[in-house]
């Protein structure tokens, strides 16, 4: 921005109120040293720095002020980039935006304007709606770059005001990930695929073209910085007949990102197995690989599954941000009572912990969390997983390799020969399994480990029905955690609400007209993508095994009738957890039914 610019930015923000004569005299100033200390923090994050944003002469007026943190509202709060642009969308007449990159289409971003453009004029292409085009810019003094936009493509142009950072790295990610599509599109097309399930044989095999393909490079490059942007949880690529699509999950849900030509798909395939130290000639059987990588200065592993499926591979990579895999217990989301009896359940010194769930229920997360307060000095503490969900350095971790004859039945064997003090089972899936864990923990040993069921008091008849004994799930199992994740409403746009009368007939609690139950919804914002939720919580179920629930075990009881005395004796179930979070605010009724469907 120019110095008429800034100018007009402080004139803007001293009719606002945001910025007083004397702090406009201090941004002059001090305007070339925030500019190097800024460029300097970019420089030692790190981290990728969006295309138009690298030097220092690229600092803007609005990174300077939003540098400086100039207290506002009784000094609560510090005056920042999103308040100014909103200050200088309002003096325009221009709606504000904040972009949310998932929402966005790949083709209306990069096709309508060049990236040299949209760097240029700092404006971004977001939606197209019949004939009205929606361009975002961070500079709305320059009005050249819409005109120019309005009169060579035909659009009625609507303008709205977002962040430069944000609109930098849309430019930055998609025209750079849309770039190198369009290129590895452009060498691979005259290539044969015939990779699915309509004919395995391949006339020509292209997997050396593949690895070594720059532009594929890129691609996957791009991919992975975006997932990590959007803390997404999991990147699905999934063939199809024309095209590939590519989906993140965040926040437990599935959103679509970009559908690629077809053609690029197995390059693409070929360079993620390769990182990965996959098979790449193998197409026909699942595989598994890991990949390690930084960002932010961070490791982050991704775990990497292949799956043979009718037009191809569908691969699925599963990021492991060890803050979120490895937490405080206490963050988890147990009640206080629930968290002191897990805590005592895993402070014994030896017994049998199961935590159940469904898949991506949080079992692994509670586990790592568990054993990450075991893991001291004095404790060798040793893990079998199929396979390891991530390398941590203090757990001695063995990964489940069938092929071999390392299974989790022949791991636990040997095991018990390494004086091990803590072990943790990834699953019990067979008889063979079940009854290595109980004799481990019949030796003085304390285990954990996971099965898939619906509740806490369900797990008693799962592992009858495995053929182990009640006696021995009597004289070793000492607690059952069963859990559900949920997602959380989101604090920024939270709102105040009253559950209706079909809600509460729907939960099973009495409706009151008088004294309505309160409970918080999300209006939908930026930060949680209109959605009305940002990040999860964990509900539990957290029964410890009592003398009466042994009792119950011997005569072979009916998992209801299990369920009625650990209720008696104090147990909160699923549901009952789940309603408690509903009326703190935290989560609300269509996740309590998407989740527990309740039981």
């Amino acid at each position: 921005m120019s110095n008429k610019t800034n100018d007009a930015v402080f004139n803007i923000l001293l009719s606002a109120g945001l910025l007083t004569d004397e702090q406009i005299s201090d941004i002059v100033s001090k305007e070339d040293m925030f500019r190097r200390r800024i460029y300097k923090s970019r420089e030692t994050k790190g981290a990728a720095v969006p295309q138009g944003m690298k030097r220092q002469s690229d600092i803007s007026i609005v990174d300077v002020i939003d540098a400086m943190e100039f207290p506002i509202r009784d000094g609560k709060d510090a005056l920042n980039e999103d308040m100014i642009m909103q200050a200088i969308a309002d003096h325009f007449g221009f709606p504000y935006l904040k972009i949310d990159p998932v929402k966005l289409d790949a083709h209306v971003v990069t096709k309508i304007i060049s990236r040299p453009y949209a760097i240029k004029h700092e404006l971004v292409p977001i939606r197209v709606a019949g004939n009205i085009l929606t361009i975002a810019t961070s500079n709305p003094f320059e009005r050249e770059g819409v005109d120019r936009i309005r009169q060579s493509n035909g659009y009625d142009v609507e303008v709205v005001v977002s962040l430069r950072s944000d609109i930098m790295k849309i430019i930055t990610e998609f025209y750079g990930f849309q770039f190198s599509i369009t290129a590895a599109q452009g060498e691979l097309s005259s290539q044969n695929d015939l990779g699915n399930l309509e004919q395995y044989v391949k006339l020509k095999s292209i997997s050396e073209l593949a690895a070594n393909d720059q532009h594929i490079i890129n691609a996957v490059e791009y991919l992975l910085h975006y997932a990590y942007a959007q803390r997404a949880s999991d990147i699905h690529i999934e063939p199809k007949r024309d095209h590939c699509l590519v989906r993140f999950r965040i926040d437990g849900v599935l959103h679509n990102i970009h559908k690629m030509p077809r053609v690029v798909f197995p390059a693409l395939a070929s360079r993620i197995k390769t990182l990965s130290r996959m098979d790449i000639a193998e197409k026909r059987k699942p595989q598994d690989g890991r990949i390690k990588t930084v960002q932010n200065g961070k490791e982050i592993e991704l775990r990497v599954s292949t799956l043979p499926v009718a037009f191809g591979e569908k691969i699925v990579m599963r990021i492991f941000d060890p803050g979120i895999l490895m937490q405080e217990i206490d963050e988890l989301g147990f009640s206080q009572n629930e968290l002191g009896i897990f805590r005592t359940l895993i402070s014994a010194p030896y017994g049998l912990i199961l935590v159940t769930g469904p898949t991506g229920s949080g079992k692994t997360t509670t586990l790592y969390s568990a054993l990450k307060i075991l893991s001291t000095s004095d404790v060798n503490l040793t893990t079998i997983e199929d396979p390891v969900e991530m390398v941590y350095e203090e757990f001695n971790q063995i990964s489940v390799q069938p092929q071999l004859g390392i299974t989790f039945a022949s791991s636990l064997r040997n095991i018990l020969r390494q004086d091990p003090d803590v072990i943790m089972v990834g699953e019990i899936r067979d008889y063979e399994t079940a009854e290595n864990a109980m004799q481990a923990a019949l030796t003085g040993h304390l285990v954990m480990s996971t099965l898939h069921t619906n509740d806490a008091p369900g797990t008693i008849t799962r592992l009858i029905d495995l053929g182990v004994q009640p006696f021995l799930i009597n004289s070793i199992l000492t607690g059952v955690v069963a859990q559900r994740l949920v997602r959380k409403v989101c604090s920024h746009c939270a709102e105040k609400d009253y559950l209706s009368e079909d809600e509460c007939r729907i939960l099973g609690i009495q409706y009151d007209e008088k004294k309505p139950y309160e409970i918080s919804v999300g209006a939908g914002c930026p930060q949680c993508r209109g959605t009305g939720y940002l990040g999860r919580t964990g509900i539990f179920e957290v029964m410890e095994i009592s003398d009466k629930i042994r009792d119950a075990i011997e005569s072979k009881s009916t998992p209801a009738k299990i369920k009625q005395i650990a209720v008696s004796e104090g147990l909160i179930s699923l549901k009952e957890g789940a309603l408690d979070k509903l009326l703190k605010g935290i989560t609300t009724v269509e996740e309590i039914v998407r989740v527990t469907g309740i039981m």
